[in-house]
């Protein structure tokens, strides 16, 4: 495994794959800093593209990423996962919604659980659900940074919070 920590705007992105696929977005934040396993190579040009995205991303010049991608999961994880790519930039959908659109119409908090499992945040935009009521929930590298991508990517459910308190 190849390994990788970038500066963003969200903070230092830990990055990690086999030299092929990318498997690991981690957000860098406090305590719950990611660090490579035995073994693993420091290579920044392993994720050269990727890197390339994400600022472009970041720049507000990306809308959609090119990147192969090698994540673990169920099967169920990865039909969330695959939805989660779906998702316009800048727009979001709820747990509900999204569970439709998958064809398990019932299964709302399994949802929720594939997507809070999703190790390539940013790239398969899980920070794209939202709760049924327009509230920003969970999220793997905490409200403010999912807040930050939505704001940077325009989606109504931020402008209209901030609308709403000014």
């Amino acid at each position: 495994m190849f390994w990788h920590e970038m500066q963003s705007p969200v903070g230092r992105l830990f990055l990690a794959g086999d030299g092929v696929r990318l498997q690991h977005i981690h957000f860098q934040t406090g305590r719950r800093d990611k660090r490579p396993a035995a073994g693993w190579v420091r290579d920044p040009r392993k994720f050269g593209s990727v890197i390339t995205q994400l600022e472009e991303y970041f720049e507000g010049t990306r809308k959609r990423f090119d990147v192969e991608l090698g994540a673990k999961g169920t099967d169920f994880q990865h039909t969330v996962w695959r939805a989660l790519v779906q998702i316009p930039c800048g727009e979001t959908v709820s747990y509900g919604e999204l569970a439709r659109s998958i064809g398990h119409p019932q299964a709302s908090r399994a949802v929720g659980l594939a997507n809070g499992a999703n190790p390539l945040p940013i790239i398969v935009p899980c920070h794209r659900v939202i709760g049924s009521n327009g509230s920003l929930t969970g999220f793997g590298g905490g409200l403010d940074i999912k807040r930050t991508l939505l704001e940077l990517e325009g989606a109504a459910c931020v402008r209209d919070l901030f609308q709403s308190i000014a």
